[in-house]
C-alpha cells in the first residue's frame, strides 16, 4: 500500500487534485493515488481558459451568440452572450461568457410584468373571496332576522 504523501503542486488546483483522488482509487487493491499521481491527472494549463489564470484584456464587446457559435463555443453555453479576450502573457485570443446589459433588462422587466400579472391575479382572488364571503354574512344576518 502507499503511504507516500507529498505536498501539491497542482498550481492551484489543490481541490480539484484532491476530489480526484478521492475517486481515482484502486478499489480492488484499496491503494490510493498520490497527489503527485494526481496532479499528472488535473486539468493542464493549455486546456484552463487563460483567462483564469492570467490577465486579460478585452478586445470585443459582450455581444448575442449565433447560432452556430451556441453549438461550438462552450462559453456561449451558459449566457448566449460572449465576449472576445486577448491574454497578452500566452498570446491566446479567446471567448469568455458574459451577461449583456440588454439581456437583464429585458429579463427584469418580465420579472416585473410578471409580479405585476400575479398581484392582479391575487387582487382579484381576494376580491372575489372577500364579496362571497359577505354575501353569506348577510343571509346569516337575514335568516336570523326572519327567525324572529
Amino acid at each position: 500500500m502507499s503511504t507516500s504523501f507529498e505536498a501539491p503542486v497542482c498550481g492551484g488546483h489543490l481541490v480539484l487534485a484532491l476530489l480526484t483522488c478521492l475517486f481515482t482509487s484502486d478499489v480492488g487493491t484499496g491503494e490510493l493515488l498520490t497527489l503527485s499521481e494526481v496532479k499528472d491527472l488535473a486539468v493542464s494549463p493549455a486546456a484552463t481558459p487563460c483567462w483564469q489564470v492570467e490577465q486579460f484584456v478585452v478586445a470585443g464587446e459582450c455581444r448575442k451568440c449565433t447560432l452556430f457559435e451556441v453549438k461550438t463555443l462552450l462559453a456561449c453555453i451558459r449566457t448566449a452572450f460572449v465576449m472576445k479576450i486577448n491574454c497578452p502573457e500566452s498570446q491566446r485570443e479567446e471567448y469568455k461568457s458574459c451577461r449583456s446589459s440588454s439581456m437583464e433588462e429585458t429579463l427584469f422587466w418580465r420579472f416585473e410584468a410578471a409580479m405585476i400579472s400575479l398581484g392582479l391575479v391575487f387582487a382579484a382572488v381576494v376580491t372575489l373571496r372577500q364579496r362571497a364571503l359577505d354575501r353569506l354574512a348577510s343571509e346569516k344576518v337575514r335568516k336570523q332576522i326572519e327567525s324572529i
